[in-house]
């Protein structure tokens, strides 16, 4: 009897972690696209068609802030066009170090039109040469993009 019983409280906890668990949706709360929107163009038969894919185009890939005060927190938008011939869906974008936080658009850019990705960088106990690469994933052909930041960040007290 007592062996039943502890097997029915596992199998409950098992069924409560797998349902909240197993709820759809991103990141501290956002929301995600649905994986069916998604057009990957590599399939099993090794068919694709890219020439009907959307095509992510960066006006540039990197920016140089120049110097800048350790502790200060600067900024860049870095725009792009949808070149291609469907809807461009950015899924993530990932930066290279906790200072750098990036920003994007979470719905679809439609053909021809444009958005930003925005990358703030906090240089609080940063000094010197820094180069920061942020990833963008997106349903492109490739699917990664990097777009990288530079500055050279000084401590007004130290420098001569």
């Amino acid at each position: 009897m007592m062996n039943t019983r502890k097997l029915a409280i596992f199998i409950s906890l098992i069924a409560v972690l797998f349902i909240f668990g197993c709820r759809s949706g991103g990141k501290n709360g956002q929301e995600t696209i649905p994986a069916d929107l998604v057009n990957n163009p590599n399939s099993a038969s090794g068919t694709s068609d890219k020439g009907s894919l959307p095509v992510i185009q960066f006006e540039e890939v990197e920016h140089d802030f120049g110097r800048i005060i350790e502790g200060e927190t600067v900024s860049y938008a870095f725009k792009f066009t949808n070149s291609g011939k469907s809807d461009l869906i950015i899924g993530e974008v990932s930066s290279s170090c906790g200072c750098t936080v990036p920003s994007y658009p979470k719905t679809p850019i439609r053909p021809g039109e444009g958005g930003i990705v925005k990358v703030a960088f906090n240089s609080n106990g940063k000094r010197g040469y820094q180069s920061k690469n942020i990833v963008v994933a997106s349903n492109t052909q490739p699917n990664t993009t990097v777009i990288t930041i530079k500055a050279q960040v000084v401590n007004p007290g130290t420098e001569k």
